[in-house]
């Protein structure tokens, strides 16, 4: 069974830096997009960073600058790095990915979410 596990959200004051890591694990064949998404009380999910396997990145134009995403395809595990951080990145952060598992057909799968909170 394919399960993604999060961790490194927390409580951290404005313009401080938080990394996240989602590690895939499981009978995996191949792990192809992985990307993080946020969800603030009252709103709707949104993208956050998307990287592709071959490492092509996309920023939510609110995170550009500040945010970086990353993999380590051999760890079948992607990376936020969050630096000045804000307020309104207050958020559950959820990792996404798209995986071929050993059997079965390639499918996407959510992580359990991180929060991340941002406050003095």
């Amino acid at each position: 069974q394919v399960q993604l596990v999060e961790s490194g959200g927390g409580l951290v004051q404005p313009g401080g830096s938080l990394r996240l890591s989602c590690a895939a694990s499981g009978s995996i064949f191949a792990v192809y997009d992985m990307a993080w998404y946020r969800q603030a009380p009252g709103k709707q999910r949104e993208l956050v960073a998307r990287i592709t396997r071959s490492e092509t990145q996309n920023y939510a134009e609110s995170v550009k600058g500040r945010f970086t995403i990353s993999r380590d395809n051999a760890k079948n595990t992607v990376y936020l790095q969050m630096n000045n951080l804000k307020a309104e990145d207050t958020a559950i952060y959820y990792c996404y990915a798209v995986i071929n598992p050993r059997q079965g057909p390639v499918n996407y799968y959510w992580g359990q979410g991180t929060q991340v909170t941002v406050a003095s």
